[in-house]
This record gives C-alpha cells, structure tokens and sequence, in this order.
C-alpha cells in the first residue's frame, strides 16, 4: 500500500507587540496570541480539561488513545486505526464539535470528524469542554466540543525534535517538529507519518485483522507576521492524507479500502489596542474521500467539500464587563457520485457578554441566530455563573439551547435505490444544564459536576413504506449524570509524582422507546500515574468501559472490559546541545479481548519502542 503525499509548508513571521510592565498590555497579549479566544473568557462556568504537554507525546499519534485514556468520552473505533468516533456524555458523534484554532471543523458530509486524523502531539495544547456550546461554536456542539490549539512562543528560543517509533504489527512512525521564534517571530512546524500493516490476531480465533493496513501522513504549520503596532498576521494550516484498508467483522471479511484527504487553511487578522481586541479570520476548507468496496476493482462511491469562511469578532472590555459580537458567513459546496452537487449559505451573529460582579461572582449570557439557506435554523441562547465561595472553592451552573444542522449526506444522499436524503428533515436541538463545585490547591484539583441535556427531533436513518432507507425526525432523548475528576501531584527532591484520575456516569434513554442509547456506557473510569525520579520515568494507564447496548430495542450489548498500559523511558544527554529520550510501552497489558465497536475486535498485548531527540 502507497501513500504519495507532498508536503508543502510555508516559514514566515510571527510576532507581537513589545511587552511592557503594565497588567493591561500582558493581558492583551495573551489573548491576540490565543486564537480561540470564545475558550478563554467564556468557559470560565464550564468544566473545561486541558492536557499537558507530556500526555500529548505518551498519546500523541492519535487522538482517539489520547481521548481514550484521559477523558470520560466514549470511542467508538472501527478496529485499531480505522475510523473513530465520539460518544459524549451519551450523545452521538455528530453531537460533537471540533474546534481548530477557534473554527468549527465537522464534515459537512457527515456532521463528524475521524479521530485518527488528528495528530495531537503537534497542537500547542487539546482541551475539553463539556456541554452545550453551539452560541459560541456553532453546529454539533450538543454533548461538548474538542479543541485543538497551535500556540506561538515569542520568546528567544529555536527547537527541533525528532521522535522515531516501532511496535508491533509491523508499525513504524515518525514525527517531526519544530518550533523557532524571538521577540517579534515566531513559527511552528509538525509533521507525522505512520505505516502499519496492522494485522493482529483476533484473541480466541483462528482470525486475524487481514484487511487492516494503514499508512498515513499529516502536516501541521503555523506562521505570523507583526505588521505593526496593534496589528498581528497569523497563518495556520493542516493537512492529512490517509490510505486505510478498511477491517472486516469477525462474521464477514473485508476488501475494502478508504483514502481521504483532509486540508484546512487559516488567515487570522488581529488589531487591538488597549483592552478592545478585534480579529478577522478568513478559512478554506476542504474534504475529500474516495471509497472501494473492493479494491481490486475500480468502482468506488467518492465526495468532496469545500468551505470558505469569513470570520469577524469584536471584544469590547469596559471595567467589569466583556462584550463580544460576532458575524460569520460561510459557504459549503459538496459534489460526488454519492450526493447530488449542491451549495449552501450560512450567516451567523452572535452576542456573548459577561460581567465580573465583585471579586466573587461572574455571569454571562449569549445569543445566537443563523440564516440558513436551505432550511430553518433555530435561536440559540445560553446563561452562566460561577461563585468563587472560598480561597479553595468555587460552584458554577449554566444552562443552555443548542442544536444540529442536517448535514449534505442527510438532505441530498443519493448513492443507490435503496437510500436518499431527506430535504424536509430538521435540525435538532437540545437544552441542557449544568451544576458543578471545583476545590483547587497547589498539589490538588476535585471537580464534580452534574448534567441534564433533552434532545427532540433527533435525526434517524430509517426505512419508509417502500423499504427505502432515508432520514427522518423521530426521538427524544434525555441524557443526565455525573462527572468526577481528581487530579493530585506532589514534588520532593528528584521524584515527582502525578495522579490523574476521572469517573463518569451517564443515563441517555430514548423517550420514545424507553430503551438506552446505543454505544453510551453507563460507568467509564479512567486513571493514569505518573513517577519521574531524575532522568527516569514510569506511568501507568488504566480505563474501564462499562457493557453498552448495541441494538436499538437493547436485545444485544458488548460486554465491559478494562485495558491498561504500562511504560518506562529514561532521558540521556548526548553532548551540551542533544537529548535524548528512549522509551518502552506495552499497550493492553493484560491481553484483553475486547470491543469497543460489535464484531470489530480491537488488538491483544502489543508493544511500542521509541526514541525521542530534541537540539
């Protein structure tokens, strides 16, 4: 299997105003360097995790194992490397949102984004946010959204690390980075490559993953250019190219492969003085897939989008209060043998304000309305508080509306007799609330939070009276529960220790049915340790996903399981300027067969040597 990529990236200029000794001027600073800056002021009510640098690199080939072991999302993977997808707080995957550097980035094909496209270890930080967030970012954003940011470091500095992989089943990877700036420049560049021939044995057959290969490539860059006093230029991109056998089922063998293409392109104008902070963002998009169900034979079904977006903020900060207006335009342009070609236009305006009330209270609302060309698109609305109730202790809650867009596949799918698109079916929407206290020490961090969110007009591929599979408007969903998360760390001497824990359970019922969700456990647990003594290193990572139901009328489920890995690296010095680091992880430690997706077995024991250089 061949993967012809070419690469191009571009090395610029980025940069920003000189620091003064003023509290107002570093603030500023901070917040044009941060593009995703909706995260920064108005999430302050929301339970928001963002990974470190070193869990990014021990999880940094994929976000699917990175979400896997360090979050309460649910993965649904279609065997290891195939397509994954996300189940949070119980909703489905198009009731995610991606956010990249500040955009939404779901497929306006299917309303969701593939996992393992996504190289983390190459983003400045990913964070979490749980909950309704469709105000501030849009469509899908029901159950929570993920955000990846690239970060720009203006200090003196030029870096560059080299991180070369081989594990099991044949898979070699390598990752490059590199990251240079000073005063005013700064730039950013990653590149990830992965080979696997992927075929493990299936645990307790005589079958093995016989169709799995993959081979991929990604690149991700980000530039900048300080053009004057008040106004900084940034440039992002990312771009992935996949060619993936597609793995058959323990009941039906596959031949089929799958390669995509996936490029995203981001000019960010910003123009700030004092404490008013305005940026223009204008975005191009693009998507494509072409899929074999055989690939010895030529026939294939194939699509492709393309997305211009036009983005302007303005954020207006006056004493204690923040007000942010927003206006988004974005047109999407989708052809293939699988839709019929089509176009639609999308205005959005939004109003986000918040108000620090004394030192002890802070509450906000926002509104958001969208004008939508080819359907209605409904009101959206969101209000927050939070109460700091001591020097450790702070509760929040927030409430919200929030919704779903049918995608191009929903409204204009025509790929064979048996199924079309739907143009009469409507956006969801969903309400929802959150409570939730965070107790927060030097060595310490306990966050608890409770979660309501009731879903109408959930969209449902189903047969009508002539056996034809086409979308349709028929549940209602009510999904509570509740989130628990306790992070400790302690320092003495050379050791240091991190123990990073989380527990999540969630009841999402079909109203209609009453039955449970498909693909929605009930209990997920998650913990990871970490000890460091000198240039040495041991973690361990552990999650338990509770059995879920894989039928809709709950006649048939996937049993719970628990899988851990275990890894040990020790730091060299090889002269003054090289460093080295060597690593060894042993992935799925026990040998547990187990599923995450029905009849897609996931790999047995398998382990992972690395080599790490940084100059």
């Amino acid at each position: 299997m061949n993967l012809k990529n070419s690469i191009v990236f571009l090395l610029l200029y980025a940069s920003c105003m000189s620091v003064t000794g003023q509290k107002d001027s570093i603030t500023v600073l901070d917040e044009v360097v941060l593009t995703d800056i909706r995260l920064l002021h108005f999430a302050d009510a929301k339970k928001v995790e963002t990974l470190t640098p070193s869990v990014l690199t021990r999880n940094g080939n994929s976000l699917t194992d990175l979400l896997r072991f360090n979050s309460s999302i649910y993965l649904k993977e279609n065997g290891r490397g195939m397509l994954a997808t996300p189940s949070f707080r119980g909703t489905g995957a198009s009731q995610t949102a991606v956010v990249w550097n500040g955009i939404n980035i779901n497929s306006q094909l299917t309303g969701q984004v593939d996992f393992n496209t996504l190289v983390p270890r190459n983003y400045g930080n990913v964070s979490m946010r749980s909950g309704g967030g469709s105000v501030q970012f849009g469509s899908g954003a029901i159950g929570g959204s993920i955000h990846l940011n690239d970060v720009f470091n203006f200090e003196e500095h030029s870096r560059n690390e080299l991180a070369l992989t081989l594990g099991s089943f044949d898979t070699k990877s390598a990752n490059y980075k590199l990251s240079v700036g000073h005063e005013k420049m700064a730039a950013g560049l990653g590149i990830n490559y992965i080979n696997s021939e992927n075929d493990y044995a299936y645990l307790d057959t005589d079958k093995k993953n016989e169709n799995g290969a993959f081979e991929t490539a990604s690149i991700n860059a980000n530039i900048g250019y300080h053009l004057s006093e008040g106004h900084l230029l940034k440039l992002y991109h990312h771009t992935f190219l996949g060619n993936r056998d597609f793995s058959g089922t323990l009941t039906a063998p596959s031949n089929a492969n799958y390669i995509d293409i996936n490029s995203r392109n981001l000019l960010e104008w910003d123009h700030f003085k004092n404490r008013n902070i305005g940026r223009l963002k204008l975005a191009y998009l693009y998507e494509k897939y072409r899929y074999y169900p055989n690939k010895q034979r030529d026939e294939y079904s194939s699509g492709n989008t393309k997305s211009l977006l036009f983005d302007y903020d303005y954020k207006v900060q006056y004493k204690e209060f923040i007000v942010n207006a927003l206006l988004v335009y974005t047109h999407s342009a989708a052809t293939g043998n699988a839709i019929t070609s089509t176009k639609r236009n999308t205005w959005a305006t939004t109003l986000l304000m918040k108000h620090n009330l004394g030192e002890k209270v802070t509450y906000g609302i926002g509104l958001r309305k969208e004008f939508v060309s080819d359907f209605e698109s409904p009101l959206v609305y969101s209000a927050h508080a939070k109460f700091e109730l001591g020097k450790h202790y702070e509760m929040y809650v927030n409430g919200s509306k929030n919704y779903r867009i049918p995608t191009f596949n929903d409204i204009y799918w025509q790929f064979d007799a048996g199924s079309r698109g739907n143009p009469e079916v409507r956006p969801e929407s969903a309400w929802q609330v959150e409570i939730g206290q965070r107790f927060i020490g030097n060595k310490y961090r306990f966050e608890c939070t409770a979660f309501y969110i009731a879903s109408d007009d959930l969209i449902q591929w189903r047969p009508d009276a002539m056996g034809i599979w086409m979308p349709v408007n028929v549940n209602r969903a009510e999904n509570y529960g509740v989130e628990v998360s306790l992070n400790l760390s302690e320092k003495w001497g050379k050791h240091q220790l991190a123990f990073n824990n989380s527990y999540a359970y969630t009841h999402a019922k079909d109203i209609i049915s009453d039955q449970f969700l498909m693909y929605s456990p009930r209990h997920k647990f998650t913990s990871n340790l970490t000890y460091s003594f000198g240039k040495w290193e041991f973690f361990h990572q552990l999650f338990f996903n509770d059995r879920v139901f894989i039928t809709s009328d709950n006649s048939d489920s996937l049993s719970s399981y628990t899988v851990s890995n275990l890894g040990f690296g020790r730091g060299f010095d090889v002269g003054e300027k090289l460093k080295t680091h060597a690593q060894v992880q042993m992935d799925n430690l026990f040998n547990k067969n187990y599923q995450n997706v029905a009849y897609l077995p996931m790999p047995g024991r398998h382990i992972t040597l690395r080599l790490t250089m940084n100059l």
